[in-house]
């Protein structure tokens, strides 16, 4: 199940400041961010400009020189002009870097998400994760192209207002400044309150996101089961606590927004009453008390709208911090600083030396319990036993899903420690027990073994697969769409496009887990002489439950608990009499499979 955010972890959400950890993606774009600054302060100063021009238009009219009223309106409108053609290039230039600075954390998060070892996936859903990935980048978008900008230029113009509103009128400025403590005490306060209800939803979002994917992916199991009403209950459930969290976050931004924009403009309405009185005293021009109005009317605005802002600077905090949480995650398992490289051409002689290894998720039970095994090169070894045994744990350790906890796995030698996991890994070809079917053609599903591949080559790994003729028959032929996770096709045509991937891989050293347990008797024959002819001159390690499978191995290798408790030859097994003669007896004497 997915991660659960408690009370304590929401409440530990940063501040805005948490904002600064986008500036490393936006630092190679410092020439965009320079020229959207630049047309950001290009504006702020025009629309400061702005009301000047309008009180010499409105003091104009009472001049008897015509010509300078028109060099007033024109000036004004050249003004006016140079504004929208500054606010054109803002939103170019800052729209382009929020899009172009959303790319790369989308493409850092999912760089760094792909590489982690299944550790990591064991505590999170992959739901949640791309949630994070769209979710969250789509407020940090939303923040970088639109409320940064907005937020600078309504703090350029709330400082320049403040300014010229002195030089118009001290007295009036004075009364303007009181009202400001009374707008900035609700801001901090609910904007606290705010930050945590931000954070606290975008976690339900996510959750609701991986539920939604976990479900949809098992939707064959929910029907079969009739888990359908359960599965929308627990849906609706994390779907409720996300809406609750999101109202309660929405109330709390009206209320602030509420009070700010009343005490705003209350304070306005008081100011140009006593403006006006001035006015009339002829203490100061219509010109003036228009032009204070409408920096009044500015300075209220950018308050406001700073106020509305902080709100989306609050969301996008909590989502950076969700964002930087994936990209600072500590790995169990990582590459050494400087790997060392495999002897070419790899021969795939396989040493386990006194390994022993837990599952993170299991600390109590040892999966393998000083196991040492020694697979020589081109050997053909079948690894049986019960379920649970460490069949499989072997198979995750040589390809170094995990790290053994003591004990050392070598590849021609060489620890797998010290190497980088794509380098050893690129001599490795792995039929997994759950064969991964993508959502494409079945020729690309089979071209995933080697990308490089032609056509010519990928026909001839399904047809040494025994999977030519079910592929030929299909709509489409190999360029049919098999479907998310290939629910077009049988159980065995998975397994089969998996082999056949496995043998365009051309790899030194195969690795089947269970590789013909979902194929009926007929394409279980032809599968294992494929098997046979790719397993020559290549170190092979089959995992099976049934040992019809196994029999023509080299060399049989028996577990139990984690430990090996019996090697050798199948015939030479049999007559031990011990766990794989049992074994050997429930499947061929009782006709039940060990499964």
């Amino acid at each position: 199940m997915a991660e659960k955010f408690s009370d304590q972890e929401r409440a530990k959400s940063k501040k805005v400041g948490a904002l600064r950890a986008l500036w490393p993606f936006m630092r190679p774009y410092r020439g965009l961010v320079a020229l959207a600054l630049g047309a950001l302060v290009l504006t702020a100063c025009v629309s400061l400009v702005l009301p000047l021009a309008v009180r010499r238009v409105v003091d104009g009219f009472e001049t008897s020189a015509a010509a300078l009223l028109d060099e007033y309106f024109m000036a004004a409108l050249a003004i006016a002009g140079l504004l929208a053609v500054g606010t054109g290039l803002r939103y170019y230039f800052v729209t382009r870097l929020g899009e172009r600075v959303v790319a790369d954390i989308r493409k850092a998060v999912f760089d760094r998400v792909i590489g982690m070892s299944p550790t990591f996936y064991e505590k999170i859903m992959t739901g949640e994760v791309l949630s994070r990935i769209t979710t969250d980048t789509t407020l940090i978008q939303s923040v970088i192209g639109s409320s940064v900008s907005i937020a600078l230029r309504n703090l350029l113009i709330l400082t320049g207002g403040l300014v010229l509103l002195f030089i118009t009128s001290i007295k009036l400025t004075a009364m303007v400044l009181l009202i400001v403590p009374l707008v900035i005490v609700p801001i901090i306060v609910l904007g606290r309150r705010l930050r945590v209800l931000s954070r606290e939803n975008q976690d339900w979002i996510a959750q609701s996101s991986g539920s939604a994917s976990e479900t949809l992916t098992a939707v064959q199991t929910v029907q079969a089961f009739t888990h359908e009403s359960m599965s929308r209950r627990a849906f609706s459930d994390v779907t409720e606590k996300s809406f609750d969290a999101a109202r309660r976050r929405i109330f709390t931004r009206a209320i602030m927004t509420v009070i700010v924009i009343a005490l705003v403009f209350f304070g306005i309405v008081g100011v140009l009453w006593m403006g006006a009185r001035d006015v009339r005293a002829d203490l100061m021009s219509v010109g003036e008390l228009v032009q204070f109005v409408i920096y009044a009317v500015m300075v209220a605005g950018g308050v406001a709208a700073l106020s509305e802002i902080w709100g989306e600077l609050q969301r996008a905090a909590g989502a950076t911090e969700r964002l930087v949480e994936l990209l600072s995650v500590t790995d169990t398992v990582n590459d050494p600083a400087a790997p060392k490289a495999l002897p070419l051409p790899v021969k795939g002689a396989i040493t386990f030396d006194d390994v022993s290894f837990h599952y993170p998720a299991r600390p109590g039970t040892a999966a393998l319990d000083g196991v040492n095994l020694k697979v020589e090169p081109g050997e053909t070894v079948a690894l049986v036993g019960p379920s649970g045994a460490g069949k499989t744990t072997i198979i995750q350790l040589i390809l170094r899903f995990y790290d053994p906890d003591s004990g050392t796995i070598r590849l021609d030698g060489m620890d797998l420690r010290d190497l980088a996991r794509d380098a050893f890994r690129a001599h490795v070809a792995l039929v997994p027990q759950d064969p991964v079917i993508f959502a494409a053609s079945a020729r690309e599903n089979i071209r995933f073994g080697r990308p490089g591949a032609s056509d010519a080559d990928v026909e001839q790994a399904a047809r040494a697969a025994a999977a030519h003729d079910f592929l030929t028959a299909l709509p489409d032929g190999y360029d049919t769409y098999v479907g998310e996770r290939g629910v077009m096709l049988s159980g065995g045509q998975k397994q089969r496009i998996a082999i056949a991937r496995a043998i365009l891989r051309d790899a030194p050293v195969l690795l089947l887990d269970e590789a013909t347990s979902a194929l009926d008797a007929e394409s279980e024959r032809a599968v294992q002489s494929a098997v046979e002819t790719l397993a020559r001159g290549r170190t092979t390690l089959i995992v099976a439950h049934r040992l019809a499978t196994v029999k023509k191995a080299d060399r049989i290798v028996v577990f139990e608990s984690g430990r090996i408790v019996a090697t050798g030859t199948h015939d030479a097994l049999v007559a031990e009499d011990g766990l794989y003669a049992r074994l050997a007896r429930l499947q061929f004497t009782d006709g039940i499979a060990a499964e």
